[in-house]
């Protein structure tokens, strides 16, 4: 007859167990997907060349298809069709209605929306699913849900629709997210530019917020980009800056900037310990080469594969004589936060800052003040002043 076991042993046997599942459903979790944003308006060869070579990380491209201005006007995009249907993946139709519009024709948006599916699924393009984003006001949110109502009756697609945290707030949240198939729910650039583009710890409680309030699958949207905005004495927002410089210096604005490495660190977090529901990451935009304000196409990958971001800045003096250029270069393999802070230690009679920088004096001496955010490529380099030294080697130190 065996010998029975201890009493002990059958529970520790269980806890044993127990450690060794979780531990093997840790190892085996699914990365959250990426999908991404094409927002460009103008297709050029450079957003086709970035498409084709991003279209092994991302799983589903969200690209725009048309937008609607407050006033009701419409405007189509105009896409590279072809590249369009030669990605492995069917793509998201995209509408955007302008969120200051106060009254919404759902008939016209209706016809646009299946004008525009047509379009696409003639021209070859699989269009998978259609997004609506519509940056409306909480009280209209009410009339949002029965607008999406008519419009789902009539597709043969699913319907995602992109949402704000500010709606977390309003008790008609429950009604509008039962409509749609799946949510984006937006956690950049949503509220007083001042506070920056991007801020971790809200958007984690924000992300934990919503998967309280859906009941159905939903996507997180965060930014790879950075963008100029001004603003008047009153605070509103009269200008936004994006792809391409384009406004004039003004007494209010700020360069906003997603910084690569907090990105990076909050995707890892979501991956870690995803809220429920998470389906997926939702990047904007797309960047390019030619995209002054959204990341290299070298350090948008990192982040999105998890790999390690190598940044390293450096300060040379580049000439000869006394008078020298000052340049800051990134010899690392991702994208740099320009520094706030330059000091100058050394006998230096005269210097200025440029491109960006402005010289300064307190009581430790001279130094160049960063009059904006802004992130530096990998293997380029940035003249940002001058310096007139009797010093052969003045010392440069720099701060965040």
């Amino acid at each position: 007859m065996p010998r029975p076991y201890p009493l002990c042993a059958l529970p520790l046997c269980a806890l044993l167990l127990l450690a060794l599942s979780l531990a093997a459903c840790r190892r085996e979790a699914t990365p959250l997907p990426n999908d991404a944003y094409v927002w460009q308006r103008a297709w050029t060869p450079s957003l086709v060349r970035a498409l084709g070579a991003s279209d092994d990380i991302v799983s589903t491209w969200h690209v725009l298809g048309a937008e609607m201005d407050a006033t009701g006007r419409w405007t189509d995009s105009a896409p590279d069709y072809a590249a369009l249907a030669a990605l492995r993946r069917p793509v998201v139709l995209v509408l955007r209605l302008d969120g200051r519009a106060d009254r919404l024709e759902a008939d016209a948006i209706r016809r646009r929306l299946h004008e525009r599916l047509k379009a696409w699924r003639a021209a070859g393009v699989h269009v998978g699913s259609v997004e609506i984003d519509y940056d409306c006001a909480t009280s209209r949110l009410h009339d949002y849900a029965a607008l999406l109502g008519r419009l789902r009756a009539t597709l043969d697609l699913p319907l995602a629709i992109t949402a704000l945290p500010t709606w977390l707030q309003s008790p008609d949240l429950d009604t509008l997210l039962a409509v749609p198939d799946s949510s984006i729910l937006q956690v950049h650039a949503v509220l007083d530019p001042a506070l920056g583009l991007f801020n971790p710890s809200r958007a984690a409680a924000w992300a934990d917020d919503y998967a309280r309030r859906t009941r159905r699958p939903w996507r997180v949207a965060l930014p790879s980009y950075g963008t100029r905005v001004a603003w008047d004495d009153a605070g509103r927002i009269i200008a936004v800056e994006s792809e391409r410089p384009s406004l004039a210096p003004t007494p209010r604005d700020a360069e906003l900037v997603a910084q690569p490495g907090i990105l990076a660190d909050f995707r890892a977090r979501l991956q870690e310990r995803p809220p429920a529901g998470l389906a997926g990451l939702v990047w904007f935009r797309l960047p390019t080469d030619q995209d002054q304000r959204a990341w290299s196409l070298a350090t948008w990958r990192a982040v999105l594969t998890g790999q390690p971001l190598r940044p390293e800045l450096a300060l040379i003096l580049a000439g000869t004589g006394s008078t020298r250029d000052l340049l800051l270069v990134n010899r690392g393999n991702s994208d740099a936060a320009l520094p706030g802070t330059i000091r100058i230690a050394g006998d230096c009679a005269a210097a200025d800052g440029i491109n960006g920088y402005a010289l300064e004096r307190d009581s430790d001496g001279l130094y160049l003040r960063s009059l904006r955010e802004g992130l530096l490529r990998p293997h380029l380099q940035r003249n940002i002043g001058w310096l007139r030294c009797n010093d052969a080697h003045p010392r440069l130190t720099f701060q965040p």
